[in-house]
């Protein structure tokens, strides 16, 4: 496979994940979570993630054997070499791209988590306090008038 195809099969895969990244973001500000959606979305993200990670694998040793070095200079020079630079400063791009979208999404997840958590919190130091007594009745409960004097 050349260089220029590979490129562009991972420009294709990138943008596919950009895509589910940016779906992902809808459901996690939605006011009310798809948890369903949200679970198709993951296992999408990951197969994506495992076909890209098999391409650049499949890059990484396409420039080997071509005799470039591993790494960014390696991989700029063979791309230059193919005639396809533009195709990897895109490829390029993209990557960042899902990167940042990916980053964005963690952040949701963790303020979706952490006001989940303090909503948990609060219900258990609600069913903490409410207390009954041997025969079934909620008891006196510290801070609350005794409306039946």
């Amino acid at each position: 496979m050349s260089l220029a195809r590979l490129l562009g099969d991972q420009s294709e895969r990138l943008a596919a994940l950009a895509t589910l990244l940016e779906a992902e973001l809808e459901v996690l500000t939605a006011g009310q979570i798809d948890g369903q959606r949200l679970s198709a979305v993951a296992g999408e993200k990951q197969s994506l993630l495992e076909e890209l990670e098999r391409m650049e694998s499949l890059r990484r040793q396409v420039q080997q054997r071509l005799g470039y070095p591993a790494g960014h200079q390696g991989a700029r020079a063979a791309a230059m070499d193919a005639g396809c630079l533009a195709a990897w400063e895109a490829c390029l791009d993209a990557t960042e791209r899902t990167a940042r979208l990916n980053e964005l999404a963690g952040q949701m997840l963790d303020v979706r988590l952490t006001h989940n958590q303090r909503m948990l919190d609060f219900i258990s130091q609600v069913a903490e306090k409410t207390l009954y007594d041997p025969s079934g009745r909620a008891g006196r409960q510290p801070g609350r008038l005794n409306a039946s004097a």
